[in-house]
């Protein structure tokens, strides 16, 4: 094995060894200098820290050239929908990269961004923390979600009244999108007749298949069933305002990669 040291560099490091452990690591009686008992323990402890020294600088490595790792994602229901395919496409360059996707309040992401609990959080608003940066990943729209059968699933647009005027199955989770539908019925002193309230996104479009009932969504929670005419959408112009889907982290933090830019997603 070459060093890259002289002779008498290395016999000084094996003495200062010897002096510091008090004990002999070279039989100097042999004319090879074998190794003593305490030697070839100490040969075997090295060489497992050396190996373990370089298996920490390959790890370190892959996570530069993101052939492992691991990143943690905060979104509530309908910002999972816009990151499966994502996720998909980026696993696709990077298969050795897991993602821990948390279900999580939008309006607790911004914090638990900061916090550095999660690496990004997904939102369809602008939180109020600062120190946040913003990467756009598509566009969304509110529309009304209705069985086929129902009135305004013959019809492209409804107003605010008439929509308020029907029995409405809402999500019941607390959300930006959900204060703003809420604070635009009560500025224009219009009844929002909510009759049944379900604690998640796939509950209340499943109710609201029932031929009775309609409901606002963001569409892309709802693209595979009104693709297959198992729900009509309708646009509600009144409360129309594209959301856009946008992942947040903190100033300063680099995406260690580019995912593919997605086209848009209304």
């Amino acid at each position: 094995m070459r060093l890259f040291r002289t002779q008498s560099a290395v016999s000084q490091a094996v003495r200062r060894l010897e002096t510091d452990l008090r004990e002999r690591l070279f039989d100097r009686t042999t004319r090879d200098a074998r190794l003593t008992e305490a030697g070839r323990t100490l040969k075997d402890y090295a060489e497992r820290v050396l190996a373990v020294a370089d298996e920490a600088e390959r790890a370190v490595r892959d996570l530069k050239d993101m052939k492992r790792g691991r990143v943690v994602i905060g979104a509530n229901e309908s910002g999972v929908e816009i990151l499966i395919p994502l996720i998909e496409r980026f696993r696709d360059k990077h298969p050795g990269v897991e993602f821990d996707v948390k279900r999580s309040a939008s309006r607790l992401l911004g914090a638990d961004v900061l916090a550095a609990s999660l690496d990004f959080g997904v939102v369809t608003f602008s939180p109020g923390e600062k120190g946040l940066k913003t990467v756009v990943l598509g566009s969304d729209e509110l529309v009304v979600l209705s069985h086929p059968k129902h009135p305004f699933a013959r019809r492209r647009t409804v107003t605010m009244a008439e929509f308020g005027r029907e029995t409405v199955i809402a999500h019941s989770d607390p959300s930006p999108a959900r204060e703003r539908v809420l604070r635009r019925f009560e500025e224009r002193g219009l009844p929002l007749n909510v009759r049944v309230s379900l604690p998640s996104l796939d509950g209340v479009k499943r109710a609201g298949g029932a031929r009775h009932g309609c409901r606002p969504s963001p569409r892309r929670c709802a693209l595979s069933e009104i693709e297959a005419g198992r729900l009509a959408a309708t646009l509600l112009p009144e409360l129309r305002r594209p959301r856009r889907a946008a992942s947040r982290l903190p100033v300063g933090r680099q995406l260690r990669a580019t995912p593919p830019t997605p086209s848009s997603i209304s």
